[in-house]
């Protein structure tokens, strides 16, 4: 499946002065780790987040926001977010920093 290289594009610039950022393709798509955790990726023309079971179901009451699921079996904490809930860089900054915040509260990652 392609992806969206606007969405992707923006994603770059605006986590560009965080720290630890790095870029992967991924899903047939793109991800974006911090601090070697995935934060965010896009899938098609949606932005996929790892927000945390609870931050996970509060979104999911938006109409614009799905489960994250590309193989049959939806993954706990992620959703999938609509290109229309994120019209601007204000908008996509916001989530973008939800899956921030939840990833920073993650251990370490370590190499294997």
């Amino acid at each position: 499946m392609a992806y969206s290289k606007e969405i992707d594009g923006r994603i770059t610039r605006l986590v560009a002065d965080w720290q630890g950022v790095d870029r992967k393709k991924m899903f047939g798509g793109t991800c974006h780790l911090l601090t070697g955790h995935m934060f965010c990726g896009v899938s098609g023309d949606r932005l996929i987040l790892r927000v945390g079971q609870a931050r996970a179901a509060e979104l999911l009451n938006s109409a614009l926001v799905a489960e994250f699921d590309i193989t049959g079996r939806p993954m706990k904490g992620w959703v999938m977010v609509s290109a229309d809930a994120f019209q601007t860089d204000k908008e996509l900054l916001q989530l973008l920093d939800l899956a921030r915040q939840f990833v920073l509260s993650l251990p370490p990652k370590t190499d294997k």
